[in-house]
């Protein structure tokens, strides 16, 4: 049984392969993301309006990751070796833990990506953003950890060190800042008046308003035939 459409936060050509299989129109996933009281808010911008463009790097792990204090101690040490500003708010670059929200999201907003996959299908997303989009540059975690477990293993300072100079050091002339910045504009191509997206879900919306009137027609024709038959 073949679905009548796809919702998804991907976007053509990104999704094609998959949608032509599916003989489905694929429908935008816009990004979302949480936000800080307007106090707090306005001290972040202010801070970020105050540093260079792209020297910011923005670090996240989610909430349910866990590190053990050595893991802890080298990422710390990475961020101060690095010579960049580095906060948990909206930034230039990511710094991210392979997780599928996070690398459409940073993909839309036109930000290269160093990945560190923890667990479930992060090891995949990260082959997908490193190997296939060429957006991404990984940390070099190896271990596929368990929800909640701290694993063995510890990534060195040396090696998150040069996985960030990697990413912030090319500028817009690195490949993956290319290839991002190319992929964020056909995204936001896709949801503009006439886009793949934006025509899918008027298409969708056409389609369903269809069924609903052959649904109110059905029923019209089942009453009248019941009026004929009393």
């Amino acid at each position: 049984m073949q679905p009548d459409f796809i919702v998804t936060d991907m976007f053509y050509p990104w999704f094609a392969d998959a949608a032509a299989d599916s003989e489905s129109s694929v429908l935008p996933g816009l990004p979302h993301s949480g936000h800080a009281n307007e106090e707090e808010e306005e001290g972040l911008l202010r801070w970020l309006d105050s540093k260079k463009e792209e020297s910011v790097l923005y670090v996240s792990f989610g909430s349910m990751n866990k590190f053990p204090s050595t893991q802890l101690v080298e990422i710390a040490h990475a961020l101060e070796d690095s010579g960049h500003d580095f906060d948990f708010i909206w930034v230039h670059n990511f710094l991210y833990w392979s997780c599928g929200d996070s690398l459409f999201e940073s993909a839309i907003a036109g930000l290269p990506m160093v990945t560190w996959p923890i667990f479930a299908e992060q090891f995949f997303n990260e082959k997908f953003l490193v190997d296939v989009l060429r957006i991404g540059v990984s940390v070099g975690a190896k271990e596929w950890k368990s929800l909640n477990e701290f694993g063995s293993e510890v990534v060195k300072r040396e090696d998150i060190g040069k996985t960030i100079a990697l990413l912030m050091g090319g500028g817009e002339e690195s490949v993956e800042m290319r290839r991002v910045k190319a992929l964020s504009d056909t995204a936001k191509k896709a949801i503009q008046v006439g886009g793949s997206s934006h025509n899918n879900l008027k298409d969708q919306i056409e389609e369903l308003k269809s069924l609903k009137l052959q649904k109110v027609k059905h029923k019209m024709e089942v009453m009248e035939k019941g009026d004929r038959n009393a």
